[in-house]
């Protein structure tokens, strides 16, 4: 079976090819998609990319939780281990806030330097609440889960609302 070519296209999409404007648009809209990625951390030590790897890291611990909280799919020793995973990623990001890494490809908000209290009571009330999680989980018991699993969350709304950008 063979190809219909370029020259068996219906008179109409024919049309549109040989128009110039057409053409302009569409080299135009293919070159700015190709121009819309990412922006790169290319500073000395990646700050920013390692932070939001980090961030990334914790959510693949988190998001299963939640889950299996939602779905009704509670799995008390998968619970547990997540739990535990996610405790021991919870340190990795801090580190990566430092005075000098408010640049693009960044997503945290100029408050993070500004409002260095209010970001390290942030941090702190994150903290607080994966050990209560972590606490219940090792209870295995799905009724103790879901408030410090809910606790987790609001601690990073919270943190998101003042010091990222959306």
């Amino acid at each position: 079976m063979r190809t219909p070519g370029f020259s068996q296209l219906p008179t109409a999409i024919m049309s549109l090819f040989k128009n110039s404007k057409f053409r302009a648009f569409l080299l135009l809209t293919v070159a700015f998609a190709a121009g819309c990625g990412e922006v790169e951390d290319t500073r000395p030590g990646q700050p920013v990319k390692h932070r939001q790897m980090a961030f990334k890291e914790m959510i693949k611990s988190f998001e299963p939780m939640g889950v299996m909280l939602r779905k009704d799919r509670y799995d008390a020793d998968k619970f547990a281990a997540l739990a535990a995973d996610l405790v021991s990623k919870r340190e990795a990001p801090w580190s990566y806030f430092g005075p000098d890494t408010n640049y693009p490809p960044t997503k945290a908000k100029p408050e993070v330097w500004s409002k260095t209290a209010e970001f390290e009571q942030a941090k702190k009330d994150f903290l607080a609440a994966t050990d209560e999680l972590q606490a219940a989980a090792q209870s295995k018991d799905k009724s103790r889960v879901a408030a410090p699993y809910q606790k987790v969350y609001d601690a990073c709304q919270s943190c998101h609302r003042t010091f990222r950008e959306r």
